[in-house]
């Protein structure tokens, strides 16, 4: 691994192990730090930054070990009749989710490679801080409205976030601020929004990954300094997501996606012209 390779992936696991727990966009954010450090084209760049997700799916593997290990232990319990009962509930939500992901996900994969392999650097920066707006405005909407009041998660919640979740691979839509977004609109509390977000973040990242890896290989930089990215991202995304859950309860990070999406649209528009 040379130098440069090297400080490409120190700074893009750092930017992915932060990123990740706030609700603005990691793999925007790191696919444009990766054209910015690399001057890869977006598309390229983009894989990268779906590929480092993986870092940060470990971060929130070992950080939600405990209810982990209490989603797993409900695979004993768990029946078609039971499903989205309270002790198999978790389970249920974060299966089908997953499932839900799946079938948005890949349309919207395809309709990525489609539209960022047409567009300069500069129109891939407003690209994604225009959906990083919209992100904004969506919590923001979170935040006035709720529609009703719910203790565990139902199928309708599971499929609403796992489809959302599969859209929001498009860079510059938040994953997290979209889904735990969602869940507030379904009536659950934060902590849990958070939670089951998080939760699902973890088989969405590894699938990203894999598909990444089958598909083109470690895309931009050497293996070796892939394997160190994913190392940073893991590390930082655990020892940044207790503090950062804790701030995304008090500070409204609507503003903040809609402040960095209107600075990342009048930047990349400079570039464009």
């Amino acid at each position: 691994m040379n130098v440069d390779d090297a400080v490409v992936a120190a700074l893009v696991g750092l930017a992915q192990g932060v990123l990740e727990w706030l609700p603005v966009s990691s793999e925007g954010g790191v696919a444009i730090l990766v054209t910015a450090l690399t001057g890869s084209t977006p598309a390229v760049a983009t894989q990268l930054a779906l590929f480092v997700h993986a870092g940060t799916a470990c971060s929130a593997l070992a950080y939600y070990r405990t209810e982990v290990g209490t989603v797993l232990a409900s695979l004993r319990e768990w029946s078609p009749r039971t499903a989205f009962e309270d002790d198999t509930a978790d389970l249920s939500f974060l299966a089908l989710a997953t499932l839900a992901t799946g079938v948005t996900g890949l349309p919207a994969l395809l309709v990525l490679e489609t539209v960022v392999s047409e567009l300069t650097g500069g129109a891939f920066v407003v690209l994604v801080g225009g959906l990083l707006v919209l992100t904004g405005l969506l919590q923001r909407f979170a935040a006035w409205v709720s529609l009703g009041t719910s203790e565990t998660p139902d199928w309708l919640d599971a499929v609403l976030v796992g489809g959302l979740q599969g859209i929001a691979i498009l860079p510059g839509i938040s994953r997290s601020g979209t889904t735990v977004s969602a869940l507030l609109l379904r009536g659950h509390e934060g902590e849990s929004s958070l939670r089951l977000s998080f939760l699902l973040s973890i088989p969405a990242a590894l699938g990203a990954n894999a598909i990444v890896v089958l598909r083109e290989g470690v895309p931009v930089v050497s293996p070796a300094a892939a394997a160190a990215a994913l190392a940073v991202s893991a590390v930082a995304g655990y020892l940044t997501v207790g503090a950062l859950v804790s701030l995304v309860r008090r500070v409204p990070f609507w503003a903040v996606c809609v402040g960095f999406g209107g600075l990342a649209m009048l930047g990349g528009g400079l570039l464009v012209v």
